[in-house]
């Protein structure tokens, strides 16, 4: 054999079967001084003879074709998806669930990944606290958006409720913020909402309260005037919670709804008009009510609604 070190492992093997090729050698001598079994040797042999040093080349082990994968016609099906709704893959399959399709989300996740269609988050890893099972109407959000366009150098506000129980959510769009919006956005939502309102949690805005404002003014420290939106809740029955300052994670439902919002509405949908804004936006809050929630566990609004609420308004 030659002293020079071989170039490739092509030209290695070629050197450990060339001595048995020239029969100079047994093939059991030669697996006791090769440090290869005496099966890879005749499995480089038989490759030699059939293919030459063509056969002797590495070769993936990969295999060629999996029994189990999800069919190409599926996975076009999941990545149109992904591109018409952005979902996510338990959303994903939740829909491909009502199409007759059954697949696992974390396959969708792999297919997903495998298209370049997935967004890295960076998660810090904390303990998830026990949330409370509450029932429909116990308690709702309440909080205000702004329309990120301009209409007629003109902005919009959108006031938005929605129901902790059943992510069931209600949109209205004004001209300004103000108490006396908040009070009829408030009077609407009871008209409009399918069950009834026991208390509503808004953050600290001076349209919501004048607890950090107006009570440190008032002549009675001890008896402080009322906002008109606590008076208005009063007067109803209804309960009003606020946030801490500076935790907008205490109202968590009804920000995470706005993102929602800008991700499928205001980024995708054009509006030039108020009353072409209103509409829209009438027509979202309708699509938002029957898209499948992961904290629902891939039930809609409306769905969850229906197993505890009698005439849902859909």
């Amino acid at each position: 054999m030659s002293k020079t070190m071989p170039n490739s492992t092509q030209e290695e093997k070629y050197r450990w079967i060339k001595p048995i090729l020239d029969k100079e050698i047994s093939i059991k001598n030669m697996a006791r001084v090769c440090p290869f079994s005496e099966r890879a040797i005749k499995y480089w042999l038989a490759s030699y003879r059939r293919l030459g040093m063509v056969g002797l080349e590495n070769k993936s082990t990969r295999p060629k074709t999996q029994a189990k994968e999800t069919p190409i016609r599926i996975k076009e099906r999941i990545v149109e998806l992904r591109k018409q709704t952005k979902l996510c893959a338990r959303k994903l399959s939740w829909k491909l669930r009502k199409e007759g399709i059954t697949i696992h989300p974390r396959t969708i996740g792999k297919i997903l990944k495998n298209e370049g269609l997935v967004r890295r988050y960076r998660r810090k890893k904390t303990k998830m606290p026990v949330k409370k099972q509450w029932q429909p109407g116990e308690l709702v959000e309440i909080d205000i958006k702004y329309v990120p366009k301009r209409l007629r150098f003109k902005r919009f506000y959108q006031f938005t409720a929605i129901d902790c129980s059943s992510r069931w959510r209600y949109l209205k769009i004004y001209e300004e913020i103000s108490s006396y919006n908040a009070i009829n956005f408030l009077e609407e939502l009871i008209r409009m909402a399918p069950f009834k309102i026991k208390a509503i949690k808004t953050d600290n805005g001076s349209y919501f309260t004048n607890r950090y404002v107006g009570y440190l003014k008032s002549s009675d420290i001890l008896n402080p005037r009322l906002h008109p939106l606590d008076l208005e809740c009063l007067k109803l029955g209804i309960e009003h919670y606020l946030i801490d300052p500076g935790k907008p994670a205490q109202n968590g439902c009804v920000e995470r709804s706005h993102r929602t919002d800008q991700e499928m509405f205001y980024d995708r949908v054009k509006f030039y008009t108020e009353k072409g804004l209103k509409r829209k936006i009438k027509q979202w809050n309708q699509e938002y009510n029957n898209l499948e929630h992961c904290g629902l566990n891939g039930k809609t609004p409306n769905e969850a609604l229906r197993e505890k609420v009698q005439n849902v308004c859909s």
